[in-house]
């Protein structure tokens, strides 16, 4: 499954049996704020949101933009994921 970016709606997103996992962000002066991920219920726990997330977090770093993960699951995803942390800004 592959992760589609529409940059106008500021949003990441996959495809799955006819249904969306995404993620939502702000983006404002190379901040960007991700503020919400979404993978229907009976979807969760396939690694869904982490393929998201990391299109998401990888995106920020090829554009140098900085972090601030306001969504939970990205939090939480960053932390178990040190790679990420350079990313985060402060606050």
């Amino acid at each position: 499954m592959q992760v589609k970016h529409d940059k106008e709606a500021r949003k990441f997103y996959l495809t799955n049996d006819g249904k969306d996992s995404y993620l939502l962000y702000m983006l404002q002066d190379n901040i960007m704020n991700i503020y919400r991920t979404y993978v229907p219920v009976e979807q969760r726990s396939q690694g869904l949101a982490a393929n998201v997330v990391k299109a998401a977090l990888d995106f920020a770093k090829e554009n140098n933009f900085k972090v601030i993960p306001t969504c939970s699951y990205t939090d939480f995803f960053i932390k178990k994921n040190k790679e990420y942390e350079d990313l985060l800004s402060p606050l």
